[in-house]
């Protein structure tokens, strides 16, 4: 027997396979379910597990599989039924599935190697990194053929209402000015780093966040030396 959040969760997570081909991520499943933390959904994943419902593949993201459904579920959502009476995957042809929005066509893409260049403060300044640390591969059209570009880690939460998320990869085109509301790495003093929007104003430099959180910093002209401008993001799940 499964408890009611038990079903509630397998329900959720078959119903987002049979729509995306995906699982959902366990905020999606946190938030489908009502729940304040992760924790909850660790503890029915891992209770569902055991009962031989789903089952976790290692060392990959959102790797969950459905391996049965109890019978009611099975005749509420009209999901197929395997030769052993066990859940059978469907197949999602390719062609008949929507994008996502925006998304990049493959057979479109030409991808760039750029060295990622250490991590960047969204959030209070951090020392400023010159070393690479990693490559990581971009799309050639999110570069637009102009200048030169390097990638950072995002570290912190200062941006997020700009869509930018702790961890994400930000990929940044050289140049020293920026206008009014770019998103810039910002030297700060010679040795500080930070992703901010900047502005011109009353004669100062303000570094703005995208989340009420934070403070706007003011400083003078010789304080900030524009690295970069903003011109992607990746994200990883």
């Amino acid at each position: 027997m499964l408890t009611r959040k038990q079903l509630e969760l397998l329900e959720f997570i078959q119903k987002r396979m049979m729509k995306d081909g995906v699982p959902p991520s366990f905020d999606e499943m946190k938030d489908a379910l009502d729940l304040r933390s992760k924790s909850g959904i660790h503890r029915l994943i891992t209770a569902l597990e055991e009962r031989g419902f789903i089952r976790r593949l290692a060392h990959r993201a959102r790797a969950i599989e459905i391996v049965k459904l109890p019978e009611a579920l099975e005749k509420k959502l009209g999901a197929p039924v395997g030769s052993e009476g066990g859940f059978a995957p469907q197949v999602i042809k390719g062609d008949k599935v929507d994008p996502p929005r925006n998304a990049i066509p493959v057979e479109a893409v030409h991808a760039m190697e750029l060295p990622v260049m250490g991590r960047i403060a969204a959030g209070v300044p951090i020392e400023a990194i010159s070393e690479v640390s990693h490559h990581v591969a971009v799309p050639g059209s999110m570069l637009g053929g102009r200048g030169e570009h390097y990638a950072l880690e995002v570290k912190g939460d200062s941006m997020i209402e700009a869509g930018i998320n702790d961890g994400d990869i930000v990929v940044i085109r050289e140049q020293g000015s920026a206008e009014n509301g770019d998103i810039v790495v910002a030297l700060v003093e010679g040795h500080e780093a930070t992703l901010k929007r900047f502005y011109r104003r009353n004669g100062m430099i303000a570094l703005e966040a995208a989340n009420p959180a934070y403070e706007t910093r003011l400083l003078r002209d010789d304080q900030v030396r524009v690295q970069g401008r903003l011109v992607g993001l990746i994200r990883s799940y």
